[in-house]
């Protein structure tokens, strides 16, 4: 281990470690010149190539301002606000269960009876090895005798949520709703007429010429597209703010059939959502929290395997569900390799990059020797992870691809047990989580991984601009001492172990 610190301290550190020698020297050189020998260089050398040295010098002038003036603008994240619903609709993993029994049963092709008690064993196997907990949120039209699964409950819901996390934000931010300038609203499943956009708009009063985006059907991976667009048109439109929302409808797509692909994903979702305000005014960079580094995206559809993985269909009795593959976690796994390959060369270290070119190259050429691809050390450029938490085998396919510790999946494991599977949400829970422990310094660069259907990958790399502090009326801010919980591998159940808050 000394060893590769060692290693990569000297590539990284290289060429500061030859350019300070190097200038002493000059500067030892340059310190016994005299104003005879500067005449000297004048007239021997300058004088006479005149030609040459002036268009070159008005060349790096042009190319200097020419870069200055057509670089992309920062995109700053000033503020974001995770949805902590009330406490009544709090749902442990019975009362999880009793929903589904309920829905089930107010299913009007079952006529009031539920006899079938084998779906009801499936359900709680899947349940208690979930890495859910008994704090997760359900919400109020399921939670009600009978439950109210209809089109109205399920817009409630999602108004619910997204209004709660913009009250929150522009309550922290002191932003005049006016002032946004552009609007992104991604939600997978739940798109009614007028849209989520335009709810926003209608209820904060947004101003006539505001852009405005709806994105829908694109999965648990679309909160990084939302933010992809918004930085875009941020680097189009000047001096503005752009709002994007995250959210997910548990109310209109729970799945009361006997398909068991598609129950695994009741067991799964829950109800949050999350809303962050991005700027780009030069003015707005002491008070944000992150400047935007990079983004990359990740789309496998063209393989059936990962277009099928995760769709949404109707069942042999009709009923509409949403269906996991078995082959979920294979395709995950893929398509994030495929994202790392995008983005590993614009993060990594040179220390890094050259291991891997060897170990590619000599694979290459002695295939017999060498088994496996050097697995890049991610942490020399990354010092926080935000691992979407769709389900414990996702988070523990990638902390195996990406050879992360314990403490690097940390945020997602808690945020799964606390909050489950939130959807394109998800990753800012996780930001929350760490800015609750006190872990965010200035310079720290965290990256959000977010897995959704298509099959797609898609990356966000921010830096923090200062200590980050959580935010106030942050969703951690009354249990984090209790996390992170031990949860047992083989049967899911968690053992709650109290920490320190700023451990």
């Amino acid at each position: 281990v000394n060893v590769k610190l060692l290693y990569h301290y000297v590539i990284t550190n290289l060429f500061n470690l030859c350019f300070f020698p190097l200038t002493a020297i000059v500067a030892g050189k340059a310190y016994r010149l005299t104003i005879d020998d500067l005449h000297h260089l004048y007239y021997s050398y300058l004088q006479h190539n005149l030609i040459t040295i002036a268009p070159l010098f008005a060349f790096t002038v042009f190319g200097s301002v020419l870069y200055i003036a057509t670089r992309p603008k920062p995109v700053y994240l000033v503020e974001y606000s995770c949805y902590l619903p009330p406490t009544h609709c709090r749902s442990s993993i019975s009362k999880v269960m009793d929903i589904f029994y309920q829905v089930r049963k107010a299913d009007p092709s079952r006529n009031g009876t539920c006899d079938d008690s084998s779906w009801l064993d499936f359900l709680r196997k899947i349940q208690e090895r979930s890495g859910l907990g008994d704090e997760t949120h359900g919400p109020e039209g399921l939670l009600q005798v009978p439950p109210r699964k209809t089109f109205a409950a399920a817009r409630e819901e999602t108004e619910q949520v997204i209004i709660g996390a913009l009250e929150n934000l522009f309550k922290n931010t002191n932003v005049n709703p006016k002032d946004i300038g552009i609007l992104v609203v991604n939600s997978s499943m739940f798109n009614p007429t007028p849209s989520l956009s335009a709810m926003v708009v209608n209820t904060f009063k947004l101003r006539s010429n505001v852009r405005s985006f709806n994105l829908g059907g694109m999965g648990c991976s679309a909160g990084v597209i939302a933010i992809d667009l918004a930085k875009d048109l941020l680097h189009v439109h000047k001096n503005t703010y752009a709002l994007v929302v995250s959210t997910e409808n548990i109310t209109y797509n729970i799945y009361a059939g006997d398909n068991r692909s598609m129950m695994v994903s009741n067991c799964l979702f829950r109800v949050g959502g999350a809303a962050i305000l991005l700027s780009n005014k030069p003015g707005d960079r002491r008070r944000s929290k992150y400047e935007l580094v990079h983004t990359v995206r990740t789309h496998t559809g063209a393989d059936d395997k990962s277009f099928r993985c995760v769709q949404q269909g109707d069942d042999e009795n009709g009923k509409i569900g949403v269906s996991l593959s078995k082959d979920i976690t294979d395709v995950a796994g893929r398509t994030v390799k495929k994202n790392i390959a995008t983005l590993g060369p614009l993060i990594l270290p040179l220390s890094e990059k050259l291991l891997f070119f060897v170990t590619f190259m000599g694979k290459k050429l002695f295939k017999d020797k060498i088994k496996h691809y050097y697995v890049p050390d991610f942490k020399l450029a990354i010092d926080h992870f935000c691992i979407h938490a769709g389900g414990r085998a996702v988070i523990d396919v990638l902390e195996k691809n990406l050879a992360l510790a314990p403490i690097d999946v940390e945020a997602s494991r808690s945020t799964l047990h606390r909050f489950g599977n939130t959807s394109s949400s998800s990753i800012w829970y996780e930001l929350a989580y760490i800015e609750a422990k006190g872990r965010m310094k200035k310079g720290n660069k965290v990256w959000q991984i977010a897995l959704g259907s298509g099959f797609k990958c898609n990356s966000a790399v921010w830096v923090a601009l200062n200590n980050v502090k959580a935010s106030t009326n942050s969703p951690w801010e009354h249990c984090i001492d209790r996390y992170p919980v031990k949860i047992d591998s083989d049967s899911g159940k968690s053992e709650t172990r109290v920490q320190n808050g700023r451990s």
